[in-house]
């Protein structure tokens, strides 16, 4: 039996091998996956306390509504309760954003490359996807607002946008969004949006009355560090969330992952802490780009999109044997150029003299 015709087309999400199966394979004994934007401090001793307390009540079904996380992230970022939608990781609500609004009959408009779960989705609700290349790492927001006609339904921008890490100013985000028409959601995902640093990066939340169209997604799965547990929202105006509602299952985010959340909310100091040591590892980074010459995207998320002037699978797998796994950028749309997330401050010089030395070994192969 064949399923829908447009699933035919897509492959299923591949994450990399495990830890353990990469010991084994390459005999190491230590092996350090700076792949997946994780954050490398893990999460808040507050949310293990939260995870701890729930250990007691497996057997019960999670709140449907999430009653008490959503009051307490009503509260800290000041919007209705019935603003608020919870997903699986907000993976889920991009999901559920595109069950709502796309069918065959409509288009969707994105940048290339970014986050690839808004194409994944949109394909497999039979949707004409309009994907707008970017600009040195950047939107080219002129051209995606060209790209909007009478069947678009969602626009999805990426700030800061995986997998280059730049970012989308106040400024650029505001004169975009007035020329949207307001039948169009426009979804500003900021997954990120705990490590960014830029004076100019815009508060989305500030907008929401402006733009009753702005749906804003955020998660927990990042400088939260709970990305084992699943926990994600979107934020938008009440008449959107109870929209799409019925497109949401109705116990998709577990109990713990809850408890987890709200853990989470309470420790301002940890998601300090881990943004400032981001910035120091950026900074390394940083530093060893302009030494070597190599090309690189200035960075507001927790990850750096660097040239290797090589094939990014070369470099892959050089340093996959020397005990680090990162994200090649030809899995990514970005040959030659390869994403590695921030880790610990020995962990990042590790990686960067690894680097360097593979550089180097690549330079000599071309003078000679």
């Amino acid at each position: 039996m064949q399923p829908k015709q447009q699933l035919l087309s897509l492959k299923p999400y591949k994450p990399g091998k495990p830890v353990e199966e990469v010991k084994r394979e390459l005999g190491l004994e230590k092996i350090v996956k700076l792949a997946s934007n994780e954050n490398p401090y893990g999460c808040s001793a507050l949310a293990k306390e939260k995870i701890a307390e729930e250990l007691s009540n497996l057997h019960v079904y999670p709140d449907g509504y999430s009653a008490e996380l959503r009051e307490k992230l009503a509260n800290q970022l000041q919007v209705k309760q019935d603003q608020l939608i919870f997903g699986n990781g907000s993976d889920e609500v991009v999901q559920i954003l595109c069950r709502a609004y796309l069918s065959p009959e409509t288009n969707t408009v994105m940048a290339a490359p970014t986050f690839p779960q808004y194409r994944h989705n949109a394909v497999i609700e039979g949707a004409e996807v309009r994907e707008i290349q970017l600009v040195e790492g950047h939107h080219d927001l002129d051209s995606m607002l060209e790209a909007i006609d009478k069947n678009t339904k969602i626009v999805w921008l990426c700030n800061p946008n995986n997998p280059t890490g730049n970012y989308i100013s106040e400024t650029e985000f505001v004169s975009f969004m007035k020329k949207v028409p307001q039948n169009v959601i426009v979804v500003s995902d900021e997954a990120y949006f705990e490590y960014v640093s830029a004076a100019d990066y815009p508060n989305t939340l500030d907008y929401l009355n402006d733009f009753p169209n702005l749906v804003i997604l955020r998660t927990f799965s990042k400088a939260h560090g709970l990305a084992a547990l699943r926990i994600g929202y979107g934020i938008a105006a009440a008449a959107i969330i109870q929209s799409i509602e019925p497109a949401r299952e109705p116990f998709n985010t577990s109990r713990i992952a809850q408890a987890a959340a709200i853990g989470a909310l309470d420790d301002k100091d940890f998601i300090k802490e881990c943004k400032a040591k981001n910035r120091e590892g950026l900074d390394l980074f940083y530093a060893f780009c302009k030494q070597k010459g190599l090309q690189y995207y200035p960075s507001e998320a927790n990850f750096i999109l660097l040239d290797v002037q090589s094939d990014a699978d070369e470099a892959f797998d050089y340093l996959l044997r020397k005990g680090y796994i990162v994200r090649s950028g030809n899995a990514l749309g970005t040959p030659n150029m390869i994403r590695i997330t921030i880790g610990e401050e020995e962990q990042n010089k590790e990686i960067i003299e690894h680097l360097g030395t593979y550089i180097d070994s690549v330079v000599q192969k071309v003078s000679n």
